[in-house]
């Protein structure tokens, strides 16, 4: 793996922020700062298990705090040299040169005598945010920043756990640097690019496979079938994982539907690679769509249409939702309202990550954003209908990585 946060960057977002220093507390933070897993004690996404202590000055060296269990291959994966372990659970020891033929009891105790371990020693029931705090504390005053303004990630810690956090790195003055660390992640390095654009081009191979698939009588199980047999072959050792989210018939949101003719076939789906994930939907018909089909998706496409015109450097994302929306409504079906036409693409647990196209975003466009940009429409009755594309943000404007048409395709 490789660390993706680009310094230069984060040292002009944390002066515009007037913080001097950024703790990143989500396993995704951690993983994009430090280049390396966040291990198992992050399971439970609660904050404390590991942490990414990243100053303003580039010139002050970062800091990790990482379970015990998984310090070995920490060091050997990220460029991090400021090290801090926290115990896990997990009773585990590094023992090399141990002499099997000799006596395991004499030899634990010298292990453990040369760790530090005391009488008293125990291990948390899962892992103790307690010395993460704590280590965390120390790398702050080491860097002279023991009374300064640190930006947290609050987004990825609960109301519960903060007050510890606030007494244990006091007096440093804590305040929310999630929007810091949304923007780093959401402005995507060359390779974090690479992965996405081969991910959504896997895709597109398995999308194409479900095209020629559909026939009368198809169901939605061989088509899903079809799907993950496609990008299993064609990722190959790239591919992290996939989903899909494909609909047959007049229920968008369930059942093993067969493929009637007039039926849409709605399919949404995406592929990870080094677990980013990918986002595409297409929408197609089993011989002629209905009259009322092709009217919506008309509009869809007016929407699609509008909304990627204004994906340029500056623009607010507020402003695209804008334009998606009054192109739609613009068809006639005035009331049309959606809370989000897209969003960013990375590794997070799901496969929707910020910046959302809203009407209240008021987040810039910005060269090396990675989006999502959809305009669905879900009809119980009729059917589920998307146009999607994985859209990268250049200095010059919006640049599709797919290569499928939009139209609403007849098989």
């Amino acid at each position: 793996m490789t660390a993706h946060l680009d310094r230069a960057l984060a040292r002009r977002l944390m002066e515009d922020a007037g913080i001097e220093a950024l703790i990143l507390l989500s396993p995704e933070g951690f993983t994009h700062a430090t280049g390396a897993p966040p291990g198992v004690g992050t399971m439970w996404r609660q904050a404390g298990a590991v942490a990414a202590l990243v100053p303003a000055d580039a010139g002050a060296g970062e800091a990790a705090v990482v379970s015990d269990l998984f310090a070995p291959g920490f060091r050997q994966a990220s460029h991090i040299r400021d090290t801090r372990e926290s115990p896990l659970w997990v009773e585990a020891s590094a023992a090399p040169g141990f002499d099997v033929q000799g006596d395991a009891v004499a030899q634990m105790r010298a292990l453990w005598a040369a760790e530090g371990r005391s009488d008293g020693f125990a291990r948390p029931t899962t892992f103790d945010a307690g010395a993460t705090w704590a280590h965390l504390r120390d790398a702050l005053a080491e860097r002279g920043l023991a009374r300064a303004r640190i930006g947290v990630e609050l987004a990825a810690i609960s109301a519960r756990d903060w007050p510890a956090m606030q007494a244990a790195l006091a007096p440093a003055v804590l305040v929310d640097g999630t929007a810091v660390a949304r923007m780093l992640r959401a402005i995507k390095s060359p390779a974090e690019i690479d992965h996405l654009r081969r991910a959504v081009g896997i895709a597109e191979t398995g999308l194409r496979a479900v095209r020629d698939a559909i026939a009368p009588g198809v169901a939605r199980s061989e088509l899903a079938s079809v799907w993950r047999q496609t990008v299993a072959q064609a990722g190959g050792a790239d591919l992290s994982g996939e989903w899909e989210y494909i609909a047959v018939g007049p229920d968008p949101w369930g059942g093993d539907e067969s493929a009637r003719p007039g039926d849409l076939i709605k399919v949404d789906v995406g592929c990870l690679v080094q677990g980013y994930t990918s986002d595409t939907g297409r929408t197609f018909a089993l011989g002629t769509p209905p009259r009322v089909a092709a009217q919506i998706h008309g509009a869809l496409m007016a929407g699609f249409r509008a909304g990627l015109a204004r994906l340029t450097p500056g623009t607010p994302l507020r402003a695209v939702h804008a334009a998606t929306t009054q192109a739609i409504r613009a068809a006639g079906f005035d009331h049309y309202a959606r809370g989000h036409f897209g969003h960013g693409l990375g590794t997070g647990p799901g496969s929707e990550e910020w910046p959302f196209i809203a009407a209240d975003a008021d987040t810039p466009v910005t060269p090396g954003m990675v989006l999502a940009f959809e305009c669905p429409w879900y009809i119980t009755g009729l059917g589920g209908f998307i146009i999607e594309d994985q859209v990268l943000i250049t200095e010059s404007g919006p640049e599709s990585m797919n290569t499928l048409p939009h139209a609403l395709e007849s098989r």
